[in-house]
């Protein structure tokens, strides 16, 4: 216990590097692109803080480059997304008592993580599993992602910090709680960004998750999670299982504890699950 009331960092906008002709993040990032495809991938799940293999395996492509084979990710059945919920679920009680700060430093670790030695690890995934060029990649994996996970830091502590009027001899206070259960996140094809920012935005307000990103956004959803790993994320505060829409919302959306859905994606799509 400390008995200081402590400040995070001032929030600040990761710089967007160039990468023009000859300049070092180019050189670097031509290195990370070029052994990332020369590496084939296992892909595990993460659930409860374990690379998790099923054995059924599924190609992951470019999709600028179908005939290649990045790797194979384990596709997860009701089994696993069960699993990911009971671990989500056995995790939260410590996560949710951990202090803020605490908590707010795993993610300002991981975003230091991803401006530094990962960066270009970052990069090369979302250029190979999603098909974007480096300018624009470097905006989404990297920058934009960094911003989220040091903005939202200063944004819990400016919620933590509204509180109620308090008339003489009365003392009104108002504690802020995460909610009962877990939090499904099902996060889009399209920004690596956005996938990192619905999982870990309700994980910093005390949430534990159970993740589920586009088929299409596997390659890159793995990173962050070794970048999460590597930052000091708990076992189990947020799972991650590869498997089809109808099989995971068929446990998720009948489960007594499922206590809130974080999605980015069609308004046909969020019409279905309104649904379910």
């Amino acid at each position: 216990m400390s008995d200081a009331f402590f400040k995070l960092p001032l929030p600040f906008n990761e710089p967007v590097k160039s990468y023009g002709p000859g300049s070092p993040e180019r050189h670097e990032a031509y290195a990370a692109l070029k052994a990332a495809k020369a590496d084939f991938k296992d892909i595990p799940m993460w659930i409860g803080g374990e690379r998790v293999r099923s054995g059924a395996l599924h190609d992951i492509r470019p999709p600028h480059e179908r005939s290649h084979r990045l790797g194979q990710y384990h596709k997860g059945d009701e089994s696993h997304v069960r699993l990911a919920i009971k671990s989500a679920l056995a995790a939260k009680r410590e996560w949710e008592n951990m202090p803020w700060h605490d908590r707010a430093a795993v993610f300002l670790k991981a975003a230091d993580l991803l401006a530094g030695p990962w960066r270009q690890r970052a990069n090369a995934a979302t250029m190979l599993g999603q098909s974007k060029n480096i300018y624009q990649s470097e905006i989404d994996a990297v920058a934009e992602l960094c911003d989220f996970y040091r903005f939202n830091g200063a944004y819990m502590t400016d919620l933590y910090s509204h509180q109620p009027m308090s008339p003489s001899a009365t003392w009104n206070r108002s504690e802020y709680r995460p909610l009962e259960g877990f939090v499904f996140a099902l996060t889009p094809f399209n920004f690596t960004s956005i996938a990192g920012n619905l999982t870990a935005s309700p994980v910093l307000m005390g949430n534990t998750a159970v993740w589920k990103p586009a088929e299409t956004q596997i390659y890159s959803a793995h990173v962050l999670m070794e970048i999460l790993h590597e930052a000091g994320l708990p076992p189990g505060v947020i799972n991650l299982v590869y498997a089809s829409g109808p099989t995971v919302g068929n446990v998720v959306f009948e489960h007594p504890e499922f206590a809130g859905l974080h999605f980015t994606g069609s308004t046909g799509t969020f019409n279905r699950l309104w649904n379910s």
